[in-house]
């Protein structure tokens, strides 16, 4: 008897929450967006959308030439700390015969 209770009354509190919830039009919150990339994944500063780098069909972009090196050097520990920060890089666009080699 006393785990009967028990149910019913866990089963109360939480159609009350419920209720709460669909009554205060507290949501959960959305899922977050993929940011585009603004700074560079080596150094930290502002992107210059000039010097990048097209790895496994994504588009990485970097503050200054030498960061290119230095991503090369380990690719997916700097893919790592983009996608932690919420970054996805863009796709590499389509050929256009105006690529940077």
């Amino acid at each position: 008897m006393k785990q009967v209770k028990s149910i019913s009354l866990a089963l109360v509190v939480a159609a009350a929450m419920a209720v709460s919830v669909a009554t205060t039009g507290i949501a959960a919150p959305p899922a977050a967006q993929p940011q585009t990339q603004t700074t560079c994944p080596v150094l930290g500063g502002n992107i210059n959308k000039n010097i990048y780098v097209d790895y496994q069909g994504q588009r990485i972009y970097f503050c200054c030439e030498g960061c290119i090196a230095e991503f090369k050097k380990n690719p997916e520990k700097y893919l790592e700390k983009l996608k932690e920060a919420g970054v996805t890089p863009e796709p590499v666009p389509e050929a256009t015969g105006k690529e940077k080699k």
